[in-house]
């Protein structure tokens, strides 16, 4: 019999890991051997598990307190570049899945996906594979389009899209700044660069345009 996948959970809800935990537990070929719930507490269990020595697979939200999952990912592409990485969120894919692909995840799942899609996906990038989801590929497919004019969300810096997403969540200025150790006033002007990138006008604004790049998924 083949050793199980051993995977992390990093999530910050515990009822979400624990409901991930029993899924998993249904399949004696997937065994969870560590959890987190902060970005920082994710790098330290990889860390002490030796990265893949220890772990097939990180299952990773991108919502997460101390560093978000987006920059979780980018630590554990530079210091265990073997390790896979599936995102797994409640974000929409059509805003996400692309990003996260480019910073290196192996794949990105929706938390609304079911559980046997879920396991597959595990098993397929703990074995080295990817896992692109046909809304994904077309997503990707048309990146490679020459002479495709970028739509306002992909024109995002990284730490743009970070400030975006809190954005769209409602959260202020002030409260993004203690999130992501930024000073209000750079936040501001991460603010000011994403409303004119995207065409919008304040956050309500904001708000509709993230809502409807959402939408028909």
């Amino acid at each position: 019999m083949n050793a199980p996948v051993r995977a992390l959970l990093g999530d910050d809800h515990k009822i979400v890991r624990e409901g991930l935990k029993m899924v998993l537990a249904d399949d004696p070929g997937l065994q969870v051997v560590a959890e987190a719930d902060t970005g920082p507490g994710v790098l330290d269990a990889v860390q002490a598990l030796q990265g893949p020595q220890g772990l097939d697979v990180v299952l990773l939200d991108i919502a997460m307190p101390g560093m978000d999952g987006l920059d979780v990912l980018q630590n554990l592409r530079r210091d265990w570049p073997g390790l896979p990485v599936l995102m797994l969120s409640t974000y929409p894919e059509k805003q996400y899945a692309v990003r996260c692909i480019q910073l290196g995840a192996s794949g990105y799942l929706n938390k609304s996906t079911d559980t046997d899609a879920l396991m597959a996906a595990l098993r397929r990038v703990a074995a080295g594979g990817m896992h692109v989801s046909p809304t994904t590929a077309e997503a990707l497919a048309s990146l490679v389009g020459q002479g495709r004019t970028k739509s306002g969300i992909e024109q995002l810096s990284h730490r743009e899209h970070q400030v975006y997403l809190l954005l769209t969540q409602g959260h202020s200025v002030s409260e993004i700044g203690a999130q992501l150790s930024l000073a209000p006033n750079t936040v501001s002007t991460y603010r000011a660069r994403i409303l004119e990138k995207t065409g919008t006008k304040n956050d309500v604004e904001l708000a509709l345009y993230a809502q409807s790049l959402g939408s028909g998924h």
